[in-house]
Protein backbone atom coordinates (compact mmCIF):
# COMPACT_ATOMS: atom_id res chain seq x y z
CA UNK A 1 0.00 0.00 0.00
CA UNK A 2 1.40 3.45 -0.76
CA UNK A 3 2.19 5.57 1.84
CA UNK A 4 -0.67 8.50 2.47
CA UNK A 5 1.07 12.27 2.78
CA UNK A 6 -0.90 14.57 4.87
CA UNK A 7 -0.94 18.45 4.00
CA UNK A 8 -2.55 21.21 6.60
CA UNK A 9 -3.15 24.30 4.37
CA UNK A 10 -3.40 27.07 7.21
CA UNK A 11 -5.84 29.77 5.28
CA UNK A 12 -8.74 29.78 2.61
CA UNK A 13 -8.16 33.37 1.28
CA UNK A 14 -6.52 33.64 -2.64
CA UNK A 15 -3.36 31.66 -2.03
CA UNK A 16 -4.54 28.84 0.60
CA UNK A 17 -7.10 27.86 -1.72
CA UNK A 18 -5.38 27.72 -5.14
CA UNK A 19 -2.23 25.73 -2.90
CA UNK A 20 -5.68 23.38 -2.00
CA UNK A 21 -6.11 22.66 -5.25
CA UNK A 22 -2.93 22.50 -6.89
CA UNK A 23 -1.69 19.89 -4.09
CA UNK A 24 -4.66 17.73 -5.97
CA UNK A 25 -1.87 16.41 -8.43
CA UNK A 26 -1.36 13.44 -6.06
CA UNK A 27 -3.58 11.11 -5.50
CA UNK A 28 -1.58 10.09 -2.31
CA UNK A 29 -1.90 13.20 -0.86
CA UNK A 30 -4.64 14.31 1.53
CA UNK A 31 -5.53 17.94 1.49
CA UNK A 32 -7.30 19.74 4.23
CA UNK A 33 -8.22 23.13 4.43
CA UNK A 34 -8.25 24.90 7.80
CA UNK A 35 -10.16 28.65 7.85
CA UNK A 36 -12.23 29.98 10.11
CA UNK A 37 -15.39 31.06 8.32
CA UNK A 38 -17.52 28.42 6.16
CA UNK A 39 -17.50 30.76 3.13
CA UNK A 40 -14.74 32.07 0.94
CA UNK A 41 -13.96 36.04 1.52
CA UNK A 42 -13.16 38.35 -1.60
CA UNK A 43 -11.16 40.56 0.15
CA UNK A 44 -11.15 42.69 -2.93
CA UNK A 45 -14.79 43.52 -3.52
CA UNK A 46 -15.07 44.18 0.93
CA UNK A 47 -14.98 47.99 -0.34
CA UNK A 48 -18.50 47.07 -2.44
CA UNK A 49 -19.39 44.76 0.51
CA UNK A 50 -19.60 48.05 2.21
CA UNK A 51 -21.44 50.13 0.17
CA UNK A 52 -23.79 47.52 -0.90
CA UNK A 53 -22.87 47.44 -4.57
CA UNK A 54 -21.84 43.89 -4.31
CA UNK A 55 -21.27 40.63 -2.11
CA UNK A 56 -17.78 39.76 -0.97
CA UNK A 57 -18.35 35.96 -0.20
CA UNK A 58 -18.61 32.85 -2.02
CA UNK A 59 -19.35 29.00 -1.09
CA UNK A 60 -16.20 27.00 -0.94
CA UNK A 61 -18.20 23.86 -2.44
CA UNK A 62 -18.03 25.77 -5.75
CA UNK A 63 -14.17 26.90 -5.52
CA UNK A 64 -12.53 23.55 -4.16
CA UNK A 65 -11.87 20.47 -5.77
CA UNK A 66 -12.91 16.89 -5.25
CA UNK A 67 -11.45 15.19 -1.81
CA UNK A 68 -10.41 18.22 -0.29
CA UNK A 69 -11.51 18.44 3.62
CA UNK A 70 -12.44 21.89 5.07
CA UNK A 71 -12.35 22.29 8.46
CA UNK A 72 -14.33 25.96 9.87
CA UNK A 73 -11.87 26.47 12.86
CA UNK A 74 -8.74 28.86 13.74
CA UNK A 75 -5.64 27.46 14.14
CA UNK A 76 -4.08 28.78 17.98
CA UNK A 77 -0.63 27.01 17.38
CA UNK A 78 1.86 24.78 15.20
CA UNK A 79 3.72 22.18 16.75
CA UNK A 80 6.17 21.29 15.00
CA UNK A 81 7.68 18.81 17.04
CA UNK A 82 4.45 16.85 16.90
CA UNK A 83 3.57 17.54 13.34
CA UNK A 84 0.31 18.81 14.76
CA UNK A 85 -1.87 21.93 14.28
CA UNK A 86 -4.18 23.01 17.08
CA UNK A 87 -7.34 24.35 16.82
CA UNK A 88 -9.32 26.72 19.00
CA UNK A 89 -12.00 24.13 19.27
CA UNK A 90 -9.48 21.89 20.60
CA UNK A 91 -9.27 19.67 18.10
CA UNK A 92 -5.58 18.51 16.24
CA UNK A 93 -4.84 17.76 13.02
CA UNK A 94 -1.95 16.05 12.30
CA UNK A 95 0.37 16.82 9.18
CA UNK A 96 3.60 16.04 6.77
CA UNK A 97 3.26 18.98 5.58
CA UNK A 98 1.82 22.33 6.26
CA UNK A 99 1.07 25.22 3.90
CA UNK A 100 1.21 28.53 6.45
CA UNK A 101 -1.38 31.29 4.52
CA UNK A 102 -3.04 32.98 7.28
CA UNK A 103 -3.19 36.38 4.24
CA UNK A 104 -3.43 39.67 6.03
CA UNK A 105 -5.10 41.99 8.44
CA UNK A 106 -5.67 45.71 9.51
CA UNK A 107 -2.71 47.26 11.31
CA UNK A 108 -4.54 49.83 13.50
CA UNK A 109 -2.10 51.57 15.45
CA UNK A 110 -1.76 51.56 19.12
CA UNK A 111 0.40 54.42 19.10
CA UNK A 112 -2.38 57.02 17.44
CA UNK A 113 -4.77 57.87 20.30
CA UNK A 114 -8.12 56.45 19.63
CA UNK A 115 -7.97 54.87 16.44
CA UNK A 116 -8.41 51.43 18.30
CA UNK A 117 -11.34 52.88 19.69
CA UNK A 118 -13.19 54.92 16.88
CA UNK A 119 -11.95 53.90 13.71
CA UNK A 120 -13.32 50.99 11.61
CA UNK A 121 -11.30 49.12 9.25
CA UNK A 122 -12.53 47.07 6.30
CA UNK A 123 -9.35 44.67 6.04
CA UNK A 124 -11.02 41.24 6.84
CA UNK A 125 -14.93 40.52 6.47
CA UNK A 126 -16.31 41.19 10.47
CA UNK A 127 -14.76 44.61 10.18
CA UNK A 128 -16.23 45.10 6.87
CA UNK A 129 -19.81 43.98 8.47
CA UNK A 130 -19.26 46.01 11.21
CA UNK A 131 -18.40 49.03 8.76
CA UNK A 132 -21.45 48.25 6.56
CA UNK A 133 -24.07 48.67 9.79
CA UNK A 134 -22.14 51.83 11.39
CA UNK A 135 -23.03 53.09 7.23
CA UNK A 136 -26.86 52.04 8.17
CA UNK A 137 -27.11 54.14 10.27
CA UNK A 138 -25.44 57.41 9.31
CA UNK A 139 -27.46 60.30 7.60
CA UNK A 140 -26.38 60.23 3.87
CA UNK A 141 -24.93 64.14 4.49
CA UNK A 142 -22.62 62.55 7.11
CA UNK A 143 -19.26 63.55 7.07
CA UNK A 144 -16.38 60.41 6.82
CA UNK A 145 -13.54 60.50 7.04
CA UNK A 146 -10.95 57.73 5.12
CA UNK A 147 -7.29 57.55 6.33
CA UNK A 148 -4.90 56.24 4.00
CA UNK A 149 -4.09 57.04 0.80
CA UNK A 150 -2.93 53.60 -0.97
CA UNK A 151 -5.80 51.51 -2.65
CA UNK A 152 -7.95 50.42 -0.02
CA UNK A 153 -8.14 54.04 1.27
CA UNK A 154 -8.76 55.21 -2.70
CA UNK A 155 -11.15 52.23 -3.88
CA UNK A 156 -13.43 52.57 0.09
CA UNK A 157 -13.29 56.81 -0.49
CA UNK A 158 -14.71 56.00 -3.86
CA UNK A 159 -17.23 54.00 -3.53
CA UNK A 160 -18.59 55.56 -0.51
CA UNK A 161 -18.47 59.21 -2.97
CA UNK A 162 -20.22 57.50 -5.61
CA UNK A 163 -22.77 56.53 -3.43
CA UNK A 164 -23.11 60.04 -2.76
CA UNK A 165 -21.55 60.50 0.64
CA UNK A 166 -19.38 63.28 2.51
CA UNK A 167 -16.01 61.64 2.07
CA UNK A 168 -12.66 63.63 3.07
CA UNK A 169 -9.66 61.02 1.99
CA UNK A 170 -6.45 61.64 4.50
CA UNK A 171 -3.22 60.69 3.08
CA UNK A 172 0.10 60.18 5.57
CA UNK A 173 2.42 60.89 2.28
CA UNK A 174 1.11 61.66 -1.32
CA UNK A 175 -1.84 59.95 -3.00
CA UNK A 176 -1.59 56.95 -4.76
CA UNK A 177 2.28 56.94 -4.69
CA UNK A 178 2.78 53.42 -6.17
CA UNK A 179 1.45 54.89 -9.20
CA UNK A 180 2.84 56.73 -12.16
CA UNK A 181 2.78 60.70 -12.20
CA UNK A 182 -0.05 60.68 -14.69
CA UNK A 183 -2.05 58.09 -13.22
CA UNK A 184 -1.91 59.78 -9.94
CA UNK A 185 -3.15 62.85 -11.30
CA UNK A 186 -6.30 60.67 -13.02
CA UNK A 187 -7.51 59.48 -9.19
CA UNK A 188 -6.41 63.20 -8.30
CA UNK A 189 -9.07 64.59 -10.90
CA UNK A 190 -11.87 61.81 -10.46
CA UNK A 191 -11.74 62.14 -6.59
CA UNK A 192 -12.03 65.88 -7.01
CA UNK A 193 -14.75 65.71 -9.31
CA UNK A 194 -17.00 63.63 -7.02
CA UNK A 195 -16.50 66.03 -4.13
CA UNK A 196 -13.91 64.17 -2.28
CA UNK A 197 -11.48 66.13 -0.08
CA UNK A 198 -7.83 64.66 -0.31
CA UNK A 199 -5.29 65.96 2.08
CA UNK A 200 -1.64 64.60 1.36
CA UNK A 201 1.12 64.45 3.97
CA UNK A 202 -1.08 65.01 6.58
CA UNK A 203 -0.32 62.33 9.03
CA UNK A 204 -3.53 61.91 11.60
CA UNK A 205 -2.01 62.03 14.96
CA UNK A 206 -5.26 61.00 17.12
CA UNK A 207 -8.96 59.97 16.36
CA UNK A 208 -12.14 60.94 18.20
CA UNK A 209 -15.88 59.89 18.04
CA UNK A 210 -16.20 62.77 16.59
CA UNK A 211 -13.46 63.63 14.26
CA UNK A 212 -9.60 63.34 13.60
CA UNK A 213 -6.64 65.30 15.01
CA UNK A 214 -4.11 65.98 11.86
CA UNK A 215 -0.56 66.77 12.42
CA UNK A 216 -0.54 70.27 13.60
CA UNK A 217 -3.43 70.41 15.69
CA UNK A 218 -5.98 70.94 13.42
CA UNK A 219 -8.86 68.90 13.82
CA UNK A 220 -11.32 67.41 10.35
CA UNK A 221 -14.69 66.71 11.93
CA UNK A 222 -15.90 62.89 11.13
CA UNK A 223 -19.47 61.18 12.11
CA UNK A 224 -17.08 57.87 10.86
CA UNK A 225 -13.60 57.24 10.74
CA UNK A 226 -12.01 54.07 8.26
CA UNK A 227 -8.45 53.64 8.87
CA UNK A 228 -6.92 52.03 5.82
CA UNK A 229 -3.90 52.80 6.44
CA UNK A 230 -1.60 49.43 6.35
CA UNK A 231 -1.20 45.75 6.80
CA UNK A 232 -0.15 43.90 9.39
CA UNK A 233 -0.13 39.77 9.65
CA UNK A 234 -1.62 37.07 12.04
CA UNK A 235 0.81 36.40 14.88
CA UNK A 236 0.95 32.94 14.74
CA UNK A 237 4.13 32.14 13.42
CA UNK A 238 5.74 33.56 15.72
CA UNK A 239 3.45 32.24 18.49
CA UNK A 240 4.41 28.73 17.38
CA UNK A 241 8.00 29.71 17.53
CA UNK A 242 9.21 30.39 13.91
CA UNK A 243 10.96 33.12 12.91
CA UNK A 244 9.60 36.32 11.01
CA UNK A 245 10.24 39.58 10.47
CA UNK A 246 9.55 42.93 11.64
CA UNK A 247 6.20 42.56 10.30
CA UNK A 248 5.59 39.24 12.00
CA UNK A 249 5.65 37.50 8.37
CA UNK A 250 7.32 34.07 7.93
CA UNK A 251 10.73 33.90 7.12
CA UNK A 252 11.17 31.29 4.20
CA UNK A 253 14.13 30.41 1.61
CA UNK A 254 13.19 30.91 -2.09
CA UNK A 255 11.36 27.83 -2.11
CA UNK A 256 8.81 29.58 0.62
CA UNK A 257 10.27 26.79 2.83
CA UNK A 258 10.05 28.21 6.31
CA UNK A 259 14.02 28.50 7.27
CA UNK A 260 12.86 26.86 10.60
CA UNK A 261 11.28 23.69 9.47
CA UNK A 262 11.40 21.99 6.07
CA UNK A 263 7.86 20.82 6.57
CA UNK A 264 6.43 24.19 6.85
CA UNK A 265 5.94 26.23 3.67
CA UNK A 266 4.32 29.86 3.06
CA UNK A 267 2.36 31.59 0.55
CA UNK A 268 0.35 34.96 0.61
CA UNK A 269 0.51 38.31 2.11
CA UNK A 270 2.75 36.23 5.16
CA UNK A 271 5.77 35.13 3.76
CA UNK A 272 8.96 37.09 3.60
CA UNK A 273 11.16 35.07 0.93
CA UNK A 274 14.85 35.82 1.73
CA UNK A 275 13.66 38.21 4.60
CA UNK A 276 12.44 40.78 1.21
CA UNK A 277 8.70 40.40 1.22
CA UNK A 278 6.52 40.82 -2.27
CA UNK A 279 3.59 43.58 -2.35
CA UNK A 280 0.99 42.40 -0.37
CA UNK A 281 -1.66 41.89 -2.94
CA UNK A 282 -4.44 39.14 -4.51
CA UNK A 283 -2.07 39.05 -7.40
CA UNK A 284 0.86 37.93 -5.46
CA UNK A 285 -1.37 35.55 -3.89
CA UNK A 286 -1.97 32.65 -6.45
CA UNK A 287 1.32 32.31 -7.76
CA UNK A 288 2.64 32.22 -4.17
CA UNK A 289 -0.02 29.76 -3.31
CA UNK A 290 0.89 27.65 -6.59
CA UNK A 291 4.47 27.96 -5.76
CA UNK A 292 3.99 26.14 -1.87
CA UNK A 293 1.90 23.56 -3.43
CA UNK A 294 4.30 22.94 -6.07
CA UNK A 295 7.27 22.74 -3.26
CA UNK A 296 5.27 20.63 -1.14
CA UNK A 297 4.68 17.91 -4.49
CA UNK A 298 8.32 17.92 -5.13
CA UNK A 299 9.10 17.27 -1.36
CA UNK A 300 7.19 14.10 -1.41
CA UNK A 301 8.57 13.04 -5.13
CA UNK A 302 12.03 13.11 -3.46
CA UNK A 303 12.72 16.10 -5.66
CA UNK A 304 14.45 19.56 -5.01
CA UNK A 305 11.63 22.24 -5.27
CA UNK A 306 12.41 25.16 -7.72
CA UNK A 307 13.10 29.04 -6.58
CA UNK A 308 10.28 31.56 -6.49
CA UNK A 309 10.26 33.31 -9.71
CA UNK A 310 7.52 36.16 -10.06
CA UNK A 311 7.17 39.33 -12.49
CA UNK A 312 4.66 41.52 -11.73
CA UNK A 313 2.69 43.51 -14.86
CA UNK A 314 0.69 46.33 -12.34
CA UNK A 315 -2.08 46.81 -10.42
CA UNK A 316 -6.26 47.77 -11.02
CA UNK A 317 -8.02 50.82 -8.88
CA UNK A 318 -11.33 50.84 -9.32
CA UNK A 319 -12.96 54.40 -9.05
CA UNK A 320 -17.16 53.64 -8.12
CA UNK A 321 -18.58 51.55 -10.21
CA UNK A 322 -18.19 53.16 -13.81
CA UNK A 323 -13.91 53.99 -13.78
CA UNK A 324 -11.41 52.61 -12.48
CA UNK A 325 -7.57 52.86 -13.62
CA UNK A 326 -5.21 50.07 -14.98
CA UNK A 327 -1.28 50.65 -14.10
CA UNK A 328 1.12 48.88 -16.33
CA UNK A 329 4.47 48.15 -14.57
CA UNK A 330 7.51 46.83 -15.09
CA UNK A 331 8.38 43.12 -14.11
CA UNK A 332 9.99 44.79 -10.97
CA UNK A 333 6.50 46.30 -10.40
CA UNK A 334 7.89 49.83 -10.62
CA UNK A 335 5.65 52.34 -13.11
CA UNK A 336 5.79 53.27 -16.06
CA UNK A 337 3.98 56.16 -18.01
CA UNK A 338 1.24 54.03 -19.32
CA UNK A 339 -2.34 53.21 -17.83
CA UNK A 340 -5.69 52.73 -18.98
CA UNK A 341 -8.40 54.12 -17.09
CA UNK A 342 -12.56 55.68 -17.19
CA UNK A 343 -14.77 52.97 -17.60
CA UNK A 344 -12.47 50.65 -19.50
CA UNK A 345 -10.00 50.92 -16.70
CA UNK A 346 -13.11 49.55 -14.70
CA UNK A 347 -13.55 46.66 -17.11
CA UNK A 348 -10.21 45.82 -16.63
CA UNK A 349 -10.71 45.68 -12.80
CA UNK A 350 -13.86 43.59 -12.85
CA UNK A 351 -12.00 41.56 -15.01
CA UNK A 352 -9.55 41.00 -13.05
CA UNK A 353 -11.76 39.98 -10.00
CA UNK A 354 -13.08 37.63 -11.92
CA UNK A 355 -10.13 35.85 -13.93
CA UNK A 356 -8.73 35.29 -10.04
CA UNK A 357 -11.80 32.92 -9.23
CA UNK A 358 -12.76 31.46 -12.32
CA UNK A 359 -9.01 31.27 -14.25
CA UNK A 360 -7.20 30.89 -10.99
CA UNK A 361 -8.74 29.10 -7.92
CA UNK A 362 -11.70 27.10 -9.84
CA UNK A 363 -9.06 26.14 -13.32
CA UNK A 364 -7.24 24.35 -10.19
CA UNK A 365 -10.25 23.01 -8.71
CA UNK A 366 -11.28 21.01 -12.35
CA UNK A 367 -7.46 20.85 -13.62
CA UNK A 368 -4.64 20.68 -10.76
CA UNK A 369 -0.96 22.38 -12.21
CA UNK A 370 -2.94 24.30 -14.69
CA UNK A 371 -1.99 27.73 -13.55
CA UNK A 372 0.76 29.78 -15.38
CA UNK A 373 2.07 32.76 -14.11
CA UNK A 374 4.23 35.61 -15.48
CA UNK A 375 8.09 35.56 -14.61
CA UNK A 376 10.87 37.38 -14.41
CA UNK A 377 13.74 35.26 -15.28
CA UNK A 378 16.86 35.03 -14.02
CA UNK A 379 18.14 38.34 -12.44
CA UNK A 380 20.17 39.97 -10.52
CA UNK A 381 18.72 40.43 -7.20
CA UNK A 382 19.09 41.76 -2.99
CA UNK A 383 17.50 38.14 -2.02
CA UNK A 384 20.23 36.11 -2.31
CA UNK A 385 21.03 33.26 -4.84
CA UNK A 386 17.92 31.61 -6.77
CA UNK A 387 15.87 34.34 -5.97
CA UNK A 388 13.25 36.51 -8.31
CA UNK A 389 14.53 40.22 -8.40
CA UNK A 390 11.05 40.75 -10.27
CA UNK A 391 9.49 40.13 -6.72
CA UNK A 392 11.80 42.36 -4.65
CA UNK A 393 12.54 45.78 -6.60
CA UNK A 394 10.68 48.39 -6.33
CA UNK A 395 8.04 47.75 -3.71
CA UNK A 396 9.99 46.97 -0.80
CA UNK A 397 6.97 46.72 1.71
CA UNK A 398 8.64 47.66 5.03
CA UNK A 399 10.66 50.37 3.34
CA UNK A 400 7.33 51.57 1.60
CA UNK A 401 6.10 51.73 5.01
CA UNK A 402 8.26 53.59 6.76
CA UNK A 403 7.72 56.89 4.50
CA UNK A 404 4.47 55.72 3.92
CA UNK A 405 2.18 53.72 5.67
CA UNK A 406 -0.19 53.22 3.44
CA UNK A 407 -0.30 49.33 1.80
CA UNK A 408 -0.62 49.09 -2.20
CA UNK A 409 -3.12 46.11 -2.99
Amino acid sequence: MSEHHKVVVIGGGYAGTLAANRLRQRADVEVTLVNPRPQFVERIRLHQFVARTGDATLDYDTLLGEGISLVVDSVTRIDTGARKVHLESGRALEYDYAIYAVGSKAAVPDAIPGAAEYAFDIAEFEAAQRLRSRLDDLPRDAPITVVGGGFTGIETAAELAEQGRSVTLVCGGALASTLSAKGRRYVAKWLSRHDVAVLENTPVTAVRADGVVLAGGGVRGSALTVWTAGFGVPELAAASGLRTDALGRLLTDETLTSVDDSRIVAAGDAVAPSGQALRMSTYAAGPLGAQAANTVLSRVAGAEPAALDLAFTGACVSLGRHAGIRQLARKDDSAVNLYIAGRLGALVKETACRFVIEKRIRREARDPGSMTWPKAGPRPSRGGPGSSYAARSGYDELRERSGNPESAR
